[in-house]
Order: structure tokens, then sequence, then C-alpha cells
């Protein structure tokens, strides 16, 4: 089972990926990352793309229809996974595809995978990420 370093440069070899990041949502920490980040700063990324992945993760209109999991007094979901696997932002050349981690402590976690509009393939970054966020371990 591959950690983070490992998770993220598998990340990398996904055609078209220009960065990737594991990020604690509820802090907005980068946990670790590789390659390029949007706007140079990995920091300054991983606190926007928290915020983004705290809105899908907290909010109602996000959950699976018929989901009445209750959130605790942080915002989450108490020992459960986050409402939402993803979240797929495109712009005129990249997707950003965030993909929550289920862990057994908080899952408050996700892979942040940019990649280029051009040479990337968002189904099958979408699938892979999903494999590695299932074969990650933190910790």
């Amino acid at each position: 089972m591959p950690g983070i370093d490992e998770c993220l440069l598998e990340a990398m070899r996904l055609p078209g990926a220009r960065g990737a990041s594991l990020v604690d949502w509820t802090s907005g920490l980068a946990l670790g990352t590789v390659g390029d980040s949007p706007g140079g700063d990995p920091e300054t990324m991983a606190a926007e793309a928290a915020e983004l992945a705290r809105l899908a993760a907290e909010h109602r209109a996000f959950a699976p229809e018929g989901d009445d999991g209750d959130l605790d007094e942080a915002g989450g979901r108490a020992g459960q996974e986050p409402p939402v696997e993803d979240l797929i932002i495109s712009n005129r050349d990249s997707y950003h595809v965030l993909r929550f981690v289920t862990t057994t402590f908080d899952s408050s976690v996700f892979l942040h995978l940019w990649l280029a509009r051009a040479d990337g393939n968002l189904a099958l970054a979408r699938i892979r990420l999903g494999e590695m966020a299932g074969r990650l371990v933190l910790g």
C-alpha cells in the first residue's frame, strides 16, 4: 500500500499531469505536493482548494439522495466518508480533480490533481485517483 509520496508520484504519471497534492480540507494545509502548482504557490493552492472541498463535504446539497447523516460540531461527518467522491473544475486550459480520501480517522483529506486539458484524459484521471485514494496509507 502506497504512502503519500508514492501516491503523488503515481498521480504524476497520468497523461497531462502538471501537479498533484494531498490536502487536509479542514486546515487547508498540503500534506504533500509534487510537480507544479497553479499560481506557483502550493500552500495557497492547497488553502483555496480546501475551501471548495469543505463546501462540497459539509453541505447537504451535494449529499447522495437519502443521506441523513448528521454533521458533528466541527462540520465533519463523525467517522463517515464525505458525501461526495470528487470535484472536477475545468477552465480553458486545465482540469482540477479533487478526490476525497476515506480514512479510519476523520476522512478530511483529498487528492488534488492539476491536469493539462490538451494532454490529459479526465475520465482516466478520475478512475485512477479513485484507485489511489483506496490504496493510500496515511500515518
